[in-house]
């Protein structure tokens, strides 16, 4: 379970990165951008690694997380570089990422008091 819930920890943080990184980016600076543009693809990317590594039974109990759509941005992003339009990358981490990030939030456990910072 640990292993998940990391996991799922690293898809937070990745996408609170998307939503620091576009935040009062016009659309034009994102157009024209290309090391913003990957930036942002990157993290999308390790949202959709993590989702892909999580355990069957964990997405099974949550299933108010669109796991496959999560995952399948992923691949598309991998596997179809060539094909990336950025109105879509861009519409997508304006759109479905900031709404998603609620969901994890309370699934991932506080930080141990103990631990080092």
């Amino acid at each position: 379970m640990w292993r998940d819930e990391a996991l799922l920890l690293d898809m937070l943080l990745a996408g609170r990165k998307v939503v620091e990184f576009t935040k009062g980016v016009s659309w034009h600076r994102f157009k024209t951008d290309e090391v913003l543009q990957n930036a942002v693809m990157r993290q999308v990317q390790i949202i959709g690694e993590a989702a892909r590594k999580i355990s069957f039974e964990f997405q099974a109990a949550r299933q108010q997380i669109p796991w496959a759509a999560i995952i399948g941005v992923r691949h598309h992003l991998v596997h179809e570089h060539f094909r990336i339009i950025p109105e879509q990358v861009r519409a997508a981490v304006t759109r479905d990422v900031p709404a998603h990030i609620p969901t994890p939030e309370p699934l991932v456990p506080p930080a141990d008091p103990r631990a080092p910072a």
